[in-house]
């Protein structure tokens, strides 16, 4: 298939591009996924908010993971992730809204990320420390919300994936997540841009069976492992396989989606479809905030309204302010 506006075919090296989640599938290892390099988005979303870099490449993180998971969605609706904490970083919530809307933001102790910073203590595990973290699926009004929680121990967002889907679908998942800053040229000095990626590689054979984690050890051998998916060569060929992924190449432009996949499974035949994508877009507006206010008391108004005579309101997702005069609303009241 010739691709609209220009000369290249889905699957060629560089079609999708940054911002765009490629789906795929690895028919002979029964394997389905999808990949994605973000650039101007993430680029947008973390550069707006102005986090100490560990908050951001968090926060960068989560929204690689909400956006490779939220783009398997089916219909109009929202996937959302959110964390509870006690860690340094207490609270992170990503959202996708189908078909391509992104927004993400971070809540954190100023004094102890920079105590976590001074100590290098700065991965993922330490600075959301111990609680929960949410995967929400919204389809809209009228429906019932579903949510998994999976415990947040010292855990990765790699490992939550990993978690959720075992705990809540049963479907044996490899995830792969990076971020980091790119150096390019720009006028008369260079720039630091955001970058991030990822992979989700699922297990889906014809035969349910063969989906099935070994049973847990006995515990005489307090040495022995448990398992975290099944003994299917298949899987056991993925894993490894994933398992050579260099985190630079989740990102590198030079390398693109595309060409990565081609890299790990050009020996089974990968196959990918159509791109779907995903833009820095938060769906905060003045109408939606005024119906908020509508609802306030006249107590809860004159509580609101700050020192100049206004109130204001700052959408903690993309930082636009809203404005407001008290006496539209007291009226009402």
């Amino acid at each position: 298939m010739l691709l609209p506006d220009t000369n290249l075919r889905l699957g060629d090296f560089g079609v999708a591009g940054d911002d765009h989640v490629v789906p795929f599938e690895v028919a002979p290892l029964d394997v389905r996924g999808r990949a994605v390099q973000l650039g101007p988005m993430i680029n947008s979303i973390l550069e707006r908010h102005n986090y100490p870099e560990p908050v951001s490449r968090l926060l960068a993180e989560a929204i690689v993971l909400t956006v490779l998971i939220g783009t398997s969605l089916k219909f109009e609706g929202k996937f959302i992730l959110q964390t509870r904490t006690d860690g340094p970083v207490d609270l992170l919530v990503a959202d996708f809204s189908s078909p391509s809307s992104v927004r993400g933001y971070a809540r954190f102790d100023a004094e102890r990320v920079q105590a976590a910073i001074d100590d290098q203590a700065i991965t993922s595990a330490e600075l959301l420390g111990n609680g929960v973290l949410a995967l929400t699926i919204d389809q809209g009004p009228h429906t019932q919300r579903y949510q998994g929680i999976v415990q947040l121990e010292a855990t990765s967002f790699e490992d939550v994936a990993r978690i959720y889907f075992r705990q809540s679908e049963q479907i044996p998942t490899e995830v792969r997540l990076a971020v980091a800053k790119q150096i390019v040229p720009g006028d008369g000095a260079a720039k630091e841009l955001w970058r991030a990626g990822g992979m989700l590689s699922q297990f889906l054979p014809r035969a349910p069976e063969r989906m099935q984690v070994r049973d847990l050890p006995g515990g005489d051998d307090p040495n022995e492992d448990i398992a975290d998916g099944p003994e299917d060569n298949a899987w056991l060929e993925l894993v490894a396989l994933m398992d050579t992924i260099e985190p630079d190449e989740l990102f590198d432009p030079t390398v693109g989606a595309e060409r990565l996949l081609y890299r790990l499974f050009n020996e089974h035949g990968v196959r990918v479809f159509e791109s779907v994508e995903v833009k820095d877009d938060c769906s905060c507006s003045r109408e939606k905030i005024q119906g908020i206010l509508e609802g306030f008391s006249a107590e809860e108004i004159t509580e609101t309204t700050e020192d100049d005579g206004q109130i204001h309101v700052s959408c903690e997702f993309c930082s636009t302010r809203y404005s407001f005069d008290p006496a539209e609303f007291k009226v009402k009241h």
